[in-house]
C-alpha cells in the first residue's frame, strides 16, 4: 500500500471502529500527523477520558497506554507496538519498590508517571515532570522516596527544603545529554536559547537557560521571542514545536537523543491496531485501584 492509501484505510477504520488516535510528542512526524490529539502522556490519557469514542489507539509506549486504561477502563485501548516499553519504568518492579519501602518505614512514595501499573501500585503519588515540585510540597512529611528518576528527582529536590531519596533510574535518552553538548550548542548558536527536559543530568539542568516538561515546552513555543531555541531533549518533539510556531527555528540539542521504543511504532502499526484490534492494554483490577488512587492524588494537588 502507498502511504496515501494507508491514511486513507486508517481514516475508514477510525469510523468503523469508532476510534480516536492519540500520538506522544515523541512519536515520528507521519504519527503525530495522523493522530487526532498530539500531547504528552497523562493529557493524553486525560483526554482520552473526555472522548465519546469508544476504542483508543495510543501511540507511545507501554505505561502510556496502561494510564489510559486506568483512566477509561471501559474503552478499549490498543498499543501498536506491543514491545513498545520504557527501559526507565523497567529499572523498578514492585516487588524491588516494596523491599526498598522497608528502609524507610512510614515515609511517602512518589511515583513518576513514567512507570508501570504495578510500581504506581505501591506508590502513594504520582508527579509528571511539570509538577513533581508541586507533589513533593503536598506531602506531609520532610522525607519523601521518589521512584523511578533520580534526575527528575534532584531537579525537584533543588527547589524544595525537603529531603528527597531518589530510585537510581534514569531516562537513557536524556541521561546521555551531556554538559559538552551543550557547551558546543553554545558556540555554534550563541543568540539561542536552550531548553533542558528535568530528567536531563543536574551539570545539564545548570547550564542550559529554561528547564521545561514536553507539555510546557509546547506552550512557550507558541510564545517565545526568541528566533532560535535549542531543544533537550527527545527530538522527535522538534516536528510540533516547528508546527506551533514556523517562525522560530528550533535545534535539537543532541542529534541523537532518540527513544527507541517511540520509533518501533509507524503507520502500518497504526493500521494493524485498528484492522485487528491490536494489542489490547488490560490491568487487573486490583492494580488499577491501587494505581488510579495514586494518580488521583496528584489530579486533586
Amino acid at each position: 500500500m502507498t502511504k496515501k492509501e494507508v491514511l486513507a484505510r486508517i481514516a475508514e477504520l477510525k469510523k468503523e471502529h469508532n476510534a480516536i488516535i492519540l500520538a506522544h510528542n515523541y512519536q515520528i512526524a507521519d504519527v503525530q500527523d495522523v493522530a487526532d490529539f498530539v500531547g504528552d502522556s497523562l493529557e493524553l490519557s486525560q483526554k482520552a477520558a473526555t472522548l465519546k469514542e469508544k476504542v483508543i489507539v495510543f501511540c507511545g509506549v507501554h505505561f502510556m497506554a496502561e494510564t489510559a486504561k486506568m483512566l477509561s477502563p471501559e474503552k478499549m485501548v490498543l498499543l501498536p507496538e506491543k514491545n513498545a516499553g520504557c527501559p526507565m519504568a523497567d529499572m523498578i518492579t514492585a516487588a524491588e519498590l516494596q523491599e526498598w519501602k522497608k528502609n524507610y518505614p512510614g515515609k511517602k512514595v512518589i511515583c513518576y508517571v513514567n512507570s508501570s501499573a504495578e510500581v504506581k501500585a505501591e506508590s502513594d503519588l504520582c508527579c509528571t515532570s511539570s509538577n513533581a515540585l508541586r507533589v513533593v510540597e503536598a506531602v506531609n512529611d520532610e522525607v519523601v522516596l521518589f521512584v523511578p528518576d533520580k534526575n527528575l528527582a534532584h531537579y525537584a529536590a533543588r527547589q524544595t527544603k525537603k529531603k528527597i531519596i531518589p530510585w537510581n533510574g534514569y531516562c537513557y535518552v536524556h541521561n546521555n545529554i551531556h554538559l559538552e553538548h551543550v557547551e558546543q550548542k553554545r558556540r555554534q548558536y550563541p543568540q539561542a536559547e536552550i531548553w533542558a527536559h528535568p530528567e536531563c543530568r543536574p551539570e545539564v539542568i545548570d547550564r542550559v537557560d529554561k528547564v521545561f516538561s514536553t507539555g510546557q515546552m509546547v506552550k512557550e513555543a507558541a510564545r517565545t521571542s526568541a528566533s532560535q531555541v535549542i531543544i533537550g531533549t527527545e527530538v522527535e518533539i522538534i516536528h510540533r514545536l516547528q508546527k506551533i510556531n514556523p517562525r522560530v527555528e528550533f535545534i535539537p540539542l543532541k542529534e541523537t537523543a532518540l527513544c527507541s521504543d517511540m520509533k518501533k511504532i509507524n503507520l502500518l502499526s497504526v493500521l494493524n491496531a485498528l484492522e485487528k484490534a491490536r494489542y489490547q492494554v488490560e490491568i487487573p483490577a486490583d492494580i488499577r485501584e491501587k494505581a488510579l488512587t495514586a494518580i488521583e492524588k496528584m489530579i486533586s494537588i
